[in-house]
């Protein structure tokens, strides 16, 4: 049994005894305490709201009256040591030494899976799930904007695949549509074979952006992109040609910016490969009496509960082409055919939120219930994706410059190790700061809680920051932020080297002095306050990934790990391993060798590669 869940079970056996409900009834509503800086605080509470909610306590009572009768019935004994009643809840302080006893012990059984094998798991559903994300569009460069959906949709995969879930892992190219036909045109126009080779997505890019341009005032692109989208969509030998030229090339230069960022896909699909099911589709909704022809010919879904078509979605052209929603219903029936999942997760900017609505809303309408297993995550929008010559920002150009900062940085602290590889430590720390910055911000906070030393503040170097506090992941992913390239290179703030450095630091002091993950060791040894916080912190742990798979928001992941890093730097300060006796340096490094587990456990489902070296 989890660390946790046994002291829970302790609690709800005796709140089982006093009013006469299982045991189960009384877990939901226990949680963990988060440690308090200022004071030592109590292990577990418990809401006795949720109590009264769940009806096992009447409703017509004094709150406060009824938490202090029910504190009163609980009994003290040797593994809850303390209990006192708080304004509508009940505390709970547990025996310290079975505390370090307990988590250290659960640590060296289970490592890797610690945390992940917690009964607040039982009820859910494990099976298969799909996850698509990243999705950029082919022929344009990966640019920093499809960073979001590429770490978010890596996270959800990794929790899920974490807690026992079958993960498919999609990237949905958009390798289809009227984007393609306007390159074709454009690149007919204005292309060259010859730069096409020499540097070909940065030729593809440019070929687009002219073309765009051209069409704003010249109707016959229009028209020529419009005909030769319906050339691909006849499958017309020379049309396939380019696009699949275009497609190949493209793929190729994702996948050097996916190995980067440590991101792999078990499946690379694309609007292109639903094409003909897409036309499947339209038949099949035409057979069930939901397709309906608007007087300028295009096909539509009415989507109202009245059926006066006051809401719809249009699912054809009136060139009889295929639509981006047509395609996305093809590619959900074939997912489902082909995988037989149990839920399916998309990850895109909260701009295609109707879209989501429409698509599972008609899927519905087809008879297909388990669209509603279907999820739509979205996330803000990145803004003002700009260079000061004007261009979008690329994803390699944002990486490139990371890993030269933090290369420099590097080299000048003299703190850092000798390596055999420092670019690639550099690169692995950088793409850390960007993974972190991405997942943690919470807009509601002026400040982080805690901040790391001037070391710390040293080796620090990548942050998105702005004025009105719009960032990537450290918050709610609904928030849009404003992508600034002076500001996002700034040396300072507390950002996913603080997590590296740490990792790297308890790495360097248990390769010193051997790791004591295993053994004997005397946790009253262990009962200092700076130990006792990091396991009451530990305790955590579970519910951390509890509450993150519920919303699939990493915010809760990354603040525990930072917490988590600024009591592990403490404790290193504090809690020497050289020059202490040899019992005491056991037990520490005891600890500090679970917390390395933890904050690297953590890590990985984050995305981050954690380094042993900085």
């Amino acid at each position: 049994m989890h660390m946790a869940c046994y002291f829970r079970r302790s609690i709800a056996s005796k709140l089982s005894r006093a009013l006469g409900r299982s045991e189960d009834a009384f877990i939901s509503a226990l949680c963990a305490i988060p440690v308090s800086k200022k004071q030592q605080s109590p292990d577990f509470r418990l809401s006795v709201n949720t109590l009264l909610r769940n009806g096992i306590l009447p409703t017509n009572g004094d709150l406060q009256a009824q938490t202090e009768a029910l504190a009163s019935q609980l009994k003290q004994d040797s593994v809850v040591e303390e209990i006192f009643a708080g304004r509508g809840v009940i505390h709970f302080r547990v025996s310290r030494n079975l505390l370090v006893q307990k988590v250290l012990e659960q640590l060296c059984q289970e490592r890797h899976k610690f945390g992940v094998k917690s009964e607040l798991f039982d009820g859910l559903k494990k099976g298969t799930t799909v996850v698509e994300f990243s999705s950029p569009n082919i022929a344009k460069k990966f640019h920093a904007g499809h960073l979001r959906s590429t770490i978010i949709g890596n996270f959800i995969a990794n929790l899920k695949e974490s807690l026992g879930n079958n993960v498919i892992r999609v990237n949905y190219l958009g390798d289809w549509g009227m984007q393609f036909g306007l390159l074709g045109a454009g690149f007919q126009l204005f292309g060259c074979q010859e730069k096409l080779k020499k540097n070909p997505l940065q030729h593809l890019f440019d070929v687009y952006v002219q073309v765009n341009k051209e069409a704003e005032n010249n109707e016959v692109i229009g028209q020529a992109a419009r005909e030769f989208f319906r050339r691909l969509e006849q499958q017309e030998h020379q049309a396939l040609l380019l696009w699949k030229q275009f497609r190949e090339i493209t793929v190729e230069e994702y996948q050097q910016v996916y190995k980067r960022l440590g991101v792999h896909f078990d499946i690379y699909s694309g609007e292109s490969f639903h094409q003909q099911q897409a036309q499947e589709v339209v038949q099949q909704l035409q057979r069930r009496g939901l397709l309906k022809t608007t007087e300028k010919g295009t096909g539509v879904v009415d989507l109202s509960s009245a059926g006066d078509m006051s809401s719809y979605s249009t699912v054809l052209r009136s060139d009889g082409t295929s639509l981006y929603i047509t395609r996305d219903l093809a590619a959900a029936i074939d997912r489902k055919e082909r995988y037989n999942f149990d839920e399916m997760i998309y990850v895109t900017d909260k701009s295609q939120g109707i879209h989501f609505q429409q698509l599972f809303q008609i899927l519905l309408a087809m008879g297909h219930s388990w669209a509603e297993r279907c999820q739509h995550v979205p996330f803000g929008l990145v803004q003002g994706m700009k260079t000061r010559l004007g261009e979008v920002v690329f994803l390699e150009d944002v990486l490139d410059e990371a890993r030269a900062r933090m290369l420099r940085n590097m080299s000048q602290s003299k703190t850092t190790k000798e390596m055999v590889y420092p670019e690639d430590t550099a690169e692995k720390v950088g793409i850390s700061a960007l993974i972190v910055q991405v997942n943690k911000f919470d807009p509601t906070l002026k400040n982080m809680t805690y901040q790391p030393n001037i070391l710390f503040f040293k080796l620090t170097y990548l942050l998105y920051e702005t004025k009105d506090k719009q960032m990537d992941f450290k918050g709610p992913l609904g928030s849009d932020y404003k992508f600034d390239w002076d500001r996002i290179l700034q040396a300072q703030g507390d950002t996913g080297v603080f997590l590296q450095y740490t990792h790297a630091r308890l790495c360097s002091l248990i390769h010193r002095y051997g790791d004591r993950e295993e053994g004997a060791f005397d946790p009253s040894l262990l009962l200092d306050q700076r130990s006792i916080s990091i396991l009451q912190h530990l305790l955590r742990y579970d519910e951390v990934l509890y509450q993150s798979v519920q919303d699939l928001q990493p915010k809760h992941l990354v603040n525990f790990l930072m917490t988590l890093s600024h009591l592990a730097a403490s404790a290193h300060r504090e809690l020497p391993v050289k020059g202490s006796p040899q019992a005491v340096a056991q037990a520490r490094l005891r600890l500090f060798s679970g917390v390395c587990t933890v904050l690297a456990n953590g890590m990985k489902i984050l995305g981050i590669t954690p380094v042993e070296k900085m």
